[in-house]
């Protein structure tokens, strides 16, 4: 019988995009099973990956044979960066990591640009980093905020492809994150949610445009996830009842997204471009 998950209690941080080592209880990112090499000698970048689905998909990857390349927010979040390099190593494989802006293009194009000197070459693309604010008043969302979420949202997905793109070859994947908001909203976290709609569409447009090139573009959208995200934007009330409307009846884990990202990089997707996949403990959406 599969372990209860623990329900989130009521807590809440005060920086973007917020901590794993304060989380209560912590998420869930080791790997559920033995690897099988479908990522041997391949390369792979992940903005964000220090923790939450960044750090679950940076294990699984390493488990799978992948290099790493993690670029992460700053200083607040050196401690998960540093414990998500240690437990790739853990897992056999080598992670380069890199603080920096990811809406700023220098620092996602020197962020590349390392990665590629440092392992000789790139195959896959994940764009993970995000941030989002809660807010019940639309008028109240004042313009910083909205150019500040766009910008680490959309910019940061749109320079990272653009800077990984020169070292791309046939059979290369990006997956880009997008999230259950894009197709059903969230009445709370509006310019998240309109960032995601733009991030499926980007999906779309960009697997058609790279399709003859041999690279192939999908997307991952989650449902309610149990990430550092989630005290760092919500009242601690609301943390509290977190994922508890999705029909499975709670949360979901890094670790239970993670394959989803596995799948997609791999030879086991080679069919699929401008797809989605949507690990969200059972929401009906459509699209």
């Amino acid at each position: 019988m599969a372990k209860q998950k623990e329900a989130p209690v009521a807590q809440q941080q005060d920086h973007q995009p917020g901590t794993e080592a304060e989380m209560d209880p912590p998420p869930e990112y080791e790997p559920r099973y033995a690897g099988s090499g479908r990522l041997d000698g391949k390369v792979a970048i992940i903005t964000g990956g220090d923790s939450g689905i960044g750090r679950a998909t940076a294990l699984l990857f390493a488990r799978e044979g992948a290099k790493l390349g993690i670029l992460y927010k700053n200083k607040d979040e050196e401690e998960d960066a540093k414990k998500t390099a240690e437990l790739v190593k853990g897992e056999g494989a080598e992670c380069f990591l890199l603080a920096g802006d990811v809406g700023k293009q220098d620092v996602v194009r020197s962020f590349v640009g390392e990665t590629v000197k440092k392992f000789g070459r790139l195959d896959v693309v994940v764009c993970n980093a995000a941030e989002q604010h809660y807010e019940t008043e639309f008028e109240k969302i004042p313009e910083d905020q909205i150019k500040q979420t766009f910008r680490t949202n959309v910019f940061g997905q749109f320079f990272a492809i653009q800077a990984a793109l020169p070292h791309l070859k046939k059979g290369a994947s990006i997956i880009c994150l997008t999230s259950v908001t894009a197709y059903r909203g969230q009445p709370t976290l509006l310019d998240y949610s309109s960032t995601k709609g733009a991030i499926l569409a980007l999906v779309r447009a960009l697997s058609s445009n790279l399709a003859s090139k041999g690279i192939r573009v999908n997307g991952v959208a989650p449902g309610p996830i149990w990430t550092p995200l989630i005290p760092a934007s919500f009242p601690a009330d609301k943390v509290a009842e977190f994922g508890k409307s999705a029909p499975l009846g709670r949360p979901g884990q890094p670790n239970e997204v993670a394959p989803s990202l596995l799948f997609l990089a791999c030879e086991d997707s080679s069919y699929m471009t401008g797809q989605v996949l949507h690990p969200n403990g059972g929401d009906l959406i459509g699209g």
